[in-house]
């Protein structure tokens, strides 16, 4: 069965891949991305053997793509709404970089798999990529819009990008920081950096 045929799959393969994906999450949360083997992941998954894995992912890079999704889609669900209920291009900056640091409290085993990929994995994740896209069109827009003073907005993304990812990291390494206190230190420096 080809691995990205959603359609026609029953609610148990459905529900068989997404046992998988949480193993994988879970293994590469605990071990490493490099660790991830199916061996492993099957083990986690209460599986018999790799069998099931390669049934339902053609290889390791599929089911590393489909962790990166639900991974990215969790981070999403958790942060769009917050910057939704947000006025304005500085408060929604604010929300977007206070969320993130709350982020690695709610889902602590998605964010630590996202970090993995990302620094581990042999080809660039996609979703390094869309997340400077976003950040500097959302700059380039607050400074059009007279919310933003003037600065170079790709590399005041590339600077953001760059502390969210290391506060994070700080925030996994030590679990007994405050998540929400870290976030207002963020979104204020960065609310202090951009503004007019």
């Amino acid at each position: 069965m080809p691995a990205n045929a959603a359609k026609g799959r029953t609610f148990t393969e459905s529900a068989r891949r997404a046992q998988i994906v949480a193993a994988a999450i879970a293994v590469i949360n605990e071990h490493g991305y490099a660790a991830a083997s199916f061996t492993r992941i099957a083990k986690q998954a209460g599986l018999s053997s790799t069998g099931m894995i390669s049934y339902h992912f053609a290889n390791k890079d599929d089911l590393i793509g489909e962790v990166l999704t639900e991974a990215t889609t969790v981070a999403y669900q958790f942060i769009a709404p917050r910057m939704d209920a947000a006025t304005g291009y500085r408060a929604k900056l604010r929300a977007r970089l206070e969320s993130n640091m709350q982020l690695v409290r709610a889902h602590p085993g998605h964010v630590r798999a996202l970090m993995e990929i990302a620094q581990n994995a042999p080809k660039t994740p996609e979703f390094v990529d869309q997340r400077f896209g976003l950040f500097a069109a959302h700059l380039r827009a607050g400074q059009d819009a007279g919310e933003f003073g003037t600065f170079n907005a790709d590399a005041m993304a590339v600077t953001i990008i760059g502390a969210i990812d290391a506060m994070v990291i700080g925030l996994v390494l030590h679990p007994e920081v405050d998540a929400a206190e870290f976030g207002r230190e963020l979104a204020d420096t960065f609310d202090r950096a951009t503004r007019p």
